[in-house]
């Protein structure tokens, strides 16, 4: 039995409104925490609410799983037609709320964090009729307050001065960081929450600030997978030297101390072996950078680079819920897919196979390669398989599909459908940087930021299982962002899992052979949705680079269409220019390179 729940009316409120707003976010909240208890063991509760133009994601994802001789195909259905009936149903599997305070909005993530580790629904405090805490707790079911994150009488039990309740600790200064570092006195210290995962999730300052983004961008639809793993929530700004919009009174940088506080913490409790891995993404439409309102000094790329630069100094990844794209719904219930132990890609052409094919040779020919991205987040994944791999073009040209393995873990179901719907010319790269996205010059000694020992063999044992599974070699571009170029013990590290070869943005030459495997310095982003300035761009990018005969292109969400228009364009231009499959891209390079250093 599959229990189906329709979140989608909070889609069409007015955000601008405040109480509208907060409605939303309430029973969001609830449902999400609420889901996650439930799907833990098994897929019980699915939920109805990601929309993409004009079509829900959730519904195509079900019905696809419901097909004949799919994984739900037996599976009966029972709507469920308000949160009551919800609660009632599933009364058995929760023990009570834990009640958060709306005045400190960072106790929305305590609650979430709460949920998952003590099985309790997550509430927001708010005494107006027909809130969802009246609902549940004042009154219907009468719901046990369990945990409380706000006084009895309404005041904020964190107030950013004094002792931090509950611990011997001072008060940072800040109501919102104390209620995290109480959190991790309670929660981490204690090793109640499992450290191999962290939800960064905007905390309930949406409610006021809602139309600053779509309206699924409260992304409490994704926390559902982190309450099943009883994962650690939180929200704070990477930034040292300024404070952050929705705190603007902490001392400066307490929102980055407190957050190295609890990456030092999950490392040391688990994510020295395992990585830590975190969804979620700057909220940069909100809060910590300088877009409209979110009051920040720096731009929303910096923050990205800033935020990935210091959790992989503590052998964090992020799986990059960001926003346009970020919400995604139903991960808990995913996670129960059943995946084979290995996804073999097509066959690989060896230099014999190349020569065979006439493509050895010395001439003037320029190669290139698509990196046809950006799959580095479940939630980008989930929503655009519906309309970019599905589409009539694909198969046409030989495209590089970069999709992070890791994200077998929230998105196993699309994970599958890609491989078992793959024509012979769709092939698969691991998108940045690898099985999560990190600066693996984050994770060498002497170490930036936190001077802890090399991660690089947790790093390398961590790809190669997501490697393994979905045979891949070639890790197709590594955003080195703010850290420093990798160095020899991190391009060993990319040897022993992707030999195929590598392209990041930080290298000395613009090819280079590091051992066997071909090291590539990434190129420029093509992403004009005008195919023939797309492709002038690619020829003058080809023109001024050389003799360099071998080109890296990444594109960002476009269909196959595109990319079969850009190469009539550029074929047009100049029929020299060859669009190879990257397997073939990365041994040709190989072979040249290995001739260079023979001719040297």
């Amino acid at each position: 039995m599959i229990y189906l729940y329709d979140l989608t009316p909070t889609l069409s409120i007015d955000r601008a409104d405040p109480a509208k707003a907060a409605a939303a976010w309430d029973e969001a909240h609830s449902v999400a925490t609420l889901q996650g208890i439930v799907n833990r063991d098994a897929p019980v509760l699915y939920v109805r609410f990601v929309e993409m133009h004009g079509r829900n994601i959730d519904d195509w994802w079900l019905e696809r799983l419901r097909a004949p001789g799919a994984w739900l195909a037996d599976a009966t259905i029972r709507r469920i037609g308000s949160l009551e009936e919800l609660v009632a149903t599933f009364h058995a599997r929760i023990r009570g709320v834990v009640l958060y305070d709306p005045k400190v909005a960072a106790t929305s993530n305590l609650a979430s964090t709460i949920a998952g580790v003590e099985d309790l629904i997550a509430v927001r405090y708010d005494p107006a009729p027909g809130s969802v805490y009246q609902r549940l707790v004042a009154g219907g079911p009468r719901l046990e307050v369990v945990r409380r994150l706000v006084r009895p009488d309404g005041t904020p039990m964190f107030t950013g001065s004094g002792t931090i309740p509950d611990t011997d600790l001072p008060s940072s200064g800040s109501a919102k960081c104390d209620a995290y570092l109480w959190a991790k006195v309670q929660y981490l210290d204690t090793r109640r929450c499992n450290p191999a995962y962290m939800g960064y999730y905007i905390d309930s300052f949406w409610i006021a600030h809602a139309a600053a983004g779509p309206p699924n961008h409260h992304t409490l639809t994704n926390h559902d997978f982190f309450v099943a793993r009883r994962a650690f929530f939180c929200d704070l700004n990477c930034w040292g030297e300024e404070t952050p919009v929705d705190d603007p009174r902490q001392p400066i940088g307490a929102d980055r101390r407190t957050l190295q506080s609890i990456l030092l913490t999950l490392y040391e409790t688990g994510g020295k072996e395992s990585m830590i891995h975190i969804g979620g993404f700057t909220p940069w439409a909100y809060k910590y950078t300088q877009h409209g309102q979110a009051g920040g000094k720096h731009g929303g790329v910096d923050t990205e680079w800033e935020h990935v630069r210091l959790v992989s100094a503590y052998n964090g990844f992020i799986d990059a819920d960001a926003l346009g794209l970020g919400a995604m719904a139903n991960a808990s219930f995913y996670a129960h897919f059943p995946l084979k132990d290995r996804y073999p890609q097509h066959r690989r052409l060896t230099g014999d196979d190349l020569k065979a094919r006439g493509l050895v040779r010395e001439d003037d020919r320029q190669f290139i390669l698509f990196y046809v991205g950006d799959y580095d987040s479940a939630p980008w994944l989930y929503q655009r398989i519906p309309d970019l791999w599905d589409h009539p073009d694909r198969g046409k040209l030989p495209l590089a599909w970069a999709i992070s393995p890791v994200l077998e873990r929230r998105a196993p179901m699309a994970m599958d459908w890609l491989r078992r719907t793959a024509t012979p010319n769709d092939f698969f790269v691991a998108a940045d940087n690898g099985a999560g996205y990190l600066n693996p010059s984050m994770l060498a000694e002497p170490r930036p930021i936190s001077g802890l020992p090399s991660g690089l063999d947790a790093w390398r044992r961590f790809n190669r299982a997501f490697y393994d599974r979905w045979d891949l070699t070639i890790s197709g571009f590594i955003i080195d962002g703010h850290a420093p170029a990798m160095d020899r013990a991190c391009l060993d590290a990319l040897a022993s899992f992707s030999p195929g070869g590598v392209v990041p943005q930080k290298v000395p030459a613009p090819a280079l052979l590091h051992g066997n495997m071909p090291v590539l310095r990434s190129g420029p982003d093509i992403n004009d949705n005008d195919p023939v300035k797309a492709a002038r761009a690619v020829l003058d990018t080809i023109a001024a680079r050389k003799p360099m005969r071998f080109h890296w292109f990444r594109d960002i969400l476009k269909p196959p269409s595109w990319h079969v228009a850009v190469m009539e364009e550029i074929t047009r231009q100049n029929p020299k220019v060859v669009l190879l499959d990257p397997h073939t891209f990365f041994e040709l390079l190989r072979i040249d390179l290995q001739a260079k250093e023979r001719d040297r």
